[in-house]
C-alpha cells in the first residue's frame, strides 16, 4: 500500500500540451447533448451584449437629463422609451437569460454526466483481464471515474469563457474609442495573475496525482471499518483502532498537503489582486481627468466608468476561467488515456465462428504462461486434450496453474508461449465474444450479484431473462428451487443486503444460484472451479449426481480440491510446478502410487 508513483509535475511545453484535451471532451459534450449546447452558446452570446448596451441606452439617457438641467432643453419624445429599453436590458431580458444559462447548464451537466458514465462503463466491459490486474490501471481507471463526472466544470467554464470574451469585445470598443492604452493597462494587469493562477491549478494536478493511492488506500480503509464481511473480524481481532489510526494518518497527510498549497495560493493571489486594482482604479482616475478638463461629457463619463469596471472584471474573469479550464484540461489526461486503453485480447477481422457443435475439442500444445509484468512462468511446456463429451479434472495445491488453464481455455488471456487449438484451428482464430456464448464458467469466486434471484439466475444467459421457464428448470438443476422456495418474494426476491428489503443467503446457496447460471447458459463447455467449496457434503453429492447427469454429451472442466468429487472425471490432471506431473483416471492413478494418490490419502486420512 503507499505505492509510489513519478511525480507528473508538467513544464510549461507540457502544460500548454494539456490544452488539445479540450477539443476531444467537447466532443463528448457534443454527443451527450447537441440541442442543450446550441441553446446555452446562443443565451450565453445574448447576455453577453447586454452589459454594452445597457451602458449605450444610460450614456444617452444620462446626457439628455445633463442637456435638461444644464441647458434648459426639453427632453426628447423618446426618452422615456430610452428608459423602458435601459429596464428591459438590465432587468428583464438580462435576469430571464441567466435562468435560462442555469437551466441549460443543469441539463447539460445531466446528460453528459450520464453519457460520460455510460461511455466509461462501456469501454471497462471491453478491457481485458491483464488490464485490471495491473495497480496502476486501477489508480487511472478511479481517476477517469472522478474526473468524467467531474469535469462537469470544464464544460460550464468553457460556455462561461465564451460570454465573458463577447463581452470583453464588446466593452474593449467603447474604450479603444478614449484611449487604447486604459485596455492596454487593464489587460497587462491581470496577466501575472493568470500565470500565478495557472501556476497553481498545475501544482494542483501534481498533488492530486501523486495522492490518489493514498486515497484508493483510504478507501480501502473505509471498506474494511464498515462492512459486512469484514465486521466479524473487526470486532474479534480488535481491528478497529488499527484501521481508524491508520486512517487518520493517511487523511492528516493529505490534509497538510491540501492546506499547505493552499496558503501558497491565497498569498500569491493576494499580491496580484492588489496590482489588478492598481490598474483599474489608475484607468478609472484618467477617466475622471479627462472629464474634470472637459474632454468627455458626463453620459461618455457615465459609460466609460461602466465600460473600465466590467471591462476590467471581465478580463480578471476571463483569465480565470481560463485557468480553470487549462486546470480541467490537465485533470482530464487520464480519462483520455483511459479511452485509449485497448484490450490484448480481442477478434481478428474477419474472425472465425465458434464450431456448432464441437468435434475435435481443445487441445494445448506446449503452453506456457507468465502473467503481466511477471516473469515466473505460472504454466511451463503444459500439453493436453479435452476430447468431446469428456470429463477433465484438474487437481493440485493452490498456486499449480489450475485455474490459470480455465482463463487460457476461455480466451481470458493467450498463451505466453506455444498455442490453444479448437477443432485444429487456434484459439485466436475465432470470434472470442462468439466462443464466450459456447462456454459457461463458475469460477471460486464467482459473484453475488444485489439483484432478484431470478435476475441473479438469468446472468448466465442474459437473453433469457423473460424466459421464467429456463430460469426454474436451470434453478431445479442446481438445487437452487429448494433456495427460493423459501424466500418471501420467491423469485422476485431482491438477494443480499445493499438494498432494502434484501436478503442475504448462506454460501452454499449462493453456490446454488451461481450454479444455476451455469445450467442456464446451456453450453457446449461446462467449467467449475472449485463449484461445491461452500456445499455440505449431502449438497456436494446431491449436486454432482446432476452434475454427472447433465454432462452427458458435453465437455466438462472441473477443478477441485475434494477426491470425492474428482473421482467421477473421466480423466484428472495432476498439476506441479504449472507442469502436468500424472494424468489418468482415479483408480488408475492410485495404482500409480504417485503424487495424486499422495495427496488423496492425505485427504482420506483426515475422516478416518
Amino acid at each position: 500500500m503507499g505505492q509510489e508513483i513519478q511525480d507528473p509535475t508538467p513544464r510549461w511545453r507540457e502544460r500548454v500540451a494539456a490544452l488539445k484535451n479540450i477539443p476531444p471532451v467537447l466532443r463528448m459534450v457534443w454527443e451527450a447533448a447537441p440541442k442543450v449546447i446550441i441553446a446555452s452558446i446562443t443565451c450565453r452570446v445574448l447576455a453577453a451584449l447586454i452589459p454594452v448596451a445597457a451602458l449605450t441606452v444610460t450614456r444617452v439617457i444620462v446626457n439628455d437629463i445633463f442637456n435638461l438641467l444644464k441647458h434648459g432643453s426639453t427632453l426628447p419624445q423618446h426618452f422615456w422609451w430610452l428608459v423602458a429599453l435601459e429596464f428591459a436590458l438590465a432587468g428583464v431580458a438580462s435576469g430571464i437569460l441567466v435562468r435560462l444559462i442555469n437551466f441549460c447548464d443543469i441539463v447539460l451537466a445531466d446528460k453528459y454526466s450520464r453519457h460520460i458514465s455510460t461511455k466509461i462503463m462501456e469501454h471497462a466491459s471491453r478491457l481485458d483481464l491483464t488490464s485490471y490486474e495491473d495497480p496502476l490501471f486501477y489508480d487511472r481507471m478511479e481517476r477517469a471515474r472522478v474526473q468524467g463526472t467531474d469535469r462537469i466544470v470544464m464544460i460550464q467554464s468553457t460556455g462561461l469563457l465564451i460570454q465573458q470574451v463577447v463581452t470583453t469585445l464588446s466593452l474593449a470598443g467603447g474604450i479603444l474609442f478614449l484611449s487604447p492604452w486604459i485596455l492596454a493597462v487593464l489587460v497587462g494587469c491581470v496577466i501575472p495573475a493568470f500565470l500565478g493562477e495557472t501556476h497553481f491549478a498545475f501544482m494542483g494536478y501534481s498533488l492530486n496525482f501523486r495522492q490518489t493511492p493514498a486515497k484508493r488506500e483510504m478507501d480501502y480503509l473505509r471498506i474494511l471499518g464498515g462492512s459486512k464481511e469484514t465486521a466479524k473480524e473487526l470486532k474479534l481481532f480488535g481491528l478497529a483502532s488499527f484501521l481508524v489510526s491508520r486512517y487518520t494518518k493517511l487523511s492528516n497527510e493529505l490534509h497538510e498537503q491540501n492546506v499547505g498549497l493552499a496558503k501558497r495560493r491565497m498569498w500569491v493571489g493576494a499580491l496580484f489582486t492588489l496590482l489588478s486594482a492598481a490598474g483599474y482604479y489608475g484607468s478609472y482616475a484618467f477617466v475622471i481627468y479627462k472629464t474634470v478638463t472637459g474632454v468627455l461629457n458626463l453620459g461618455t463619463f457615465t459609460f466609460m466608468t461602466g465600460a473600465i469596471a466590467l471591462a476590467s472584471s471581465n478580463i480578471q474573469a476571463m483569465f480565470s476561467t481560463f485557468s480553470t479550464i487549462a486546470d480541467q484540461a490537465l485533470f482530464i489526461t487520464d480519462l483520455l488515456e483511459f479511452f485509449n486503453v485497448q484490450p490484448k485480447v480481442f477478434s481478428k477481422p474477419n474472425a472465425l465462428p465458434a464450431p456448432r457443435p464441437i468435434r475435435k475439442g481443445f487441445e494445448f500444445q506446449n503452453v506456457s504462461f507468465a502473467y503481466p509484468g511477471q516473469t515466473r512462468m505460472v504454466l511451463s511446456d503444459v500439453s493436453f486434450r479435452l476430447e468431446p463429451s469428456e470429463r477433465l479434472a484438474l487437481v493440485g495445491e493452490n498456486g499449480q496453474g489450475k485455474t490459470t488453464i480455465v482463463k487460457l481455455l476461455t480466451r481470458l488471456y493467450d498463451p505466453t508461449e506455444g498455442q490453444i487449438l479448437l477443432d485444429g484451428m487456434d484459439l485466436r482464430e475465432y470470434d472470442v465474444e462468439d466462443l464466450w456464448k459456447e462456454i459457461g464458467v463458475i469460477f471460486q469466486d464467482f459473484m453475488r450479484y444485489d439483484l432478484t434471484a431470478s435476475e441473479n439466475i438469468a446472468i448466465g444467459r442474459i437473453e433469457d431473462q423473460g424466459n421464467i421457464f429456463r430460469v426454474r428448470s436451470a434453478a431445479q438443476k442446481s438445487l437452487a428451487e429448494q433456495v427460493i422456495r423459501k424466500l418471501p418474494k420467491g423469485y422476485d426476491q431482491v438477494l443480499g443486503r445493499r438494498f432494502e428489503g434484501g436478503v442475504d443467503l448462506s454460501g452454499g446457496e449462493w453456490q446454488k444460484m451461481a450454479l444455476a447460471r451455469a445450467y442456464l447458459r446451456d453450453a457446449q463447455l461446462l467449467i467449475l472451479d472449485e463449484p461445491t467449496a461452500a456445499l455440505d457434503a449431502k449438497s456436494e453429492h446431491e449436486v454432482f449426481q446432476r452434475f454427472a447427469e447433465l454432462t452427458k454429451g458435453k465437455m466438462a472442466l472441473l477443478i477441485s480440491h475434494r477426491f470425492s468429487t474428482v473421482k467421477m472425471a473421466d480423466r484428472i490432471l495432476v498439476l506441479e510446478g504449472g507442469r502436468i506431473a500424472e494424468q489418468g483416471h482415479h483408480e488408475q492413478l492410485l495404482l500409480n502410487k504417485g503424487r495424486y494418490a499422495e495427496m488423496f490419502e492425505l485427504q482420506a486420512a483426515s475422516y478416518r
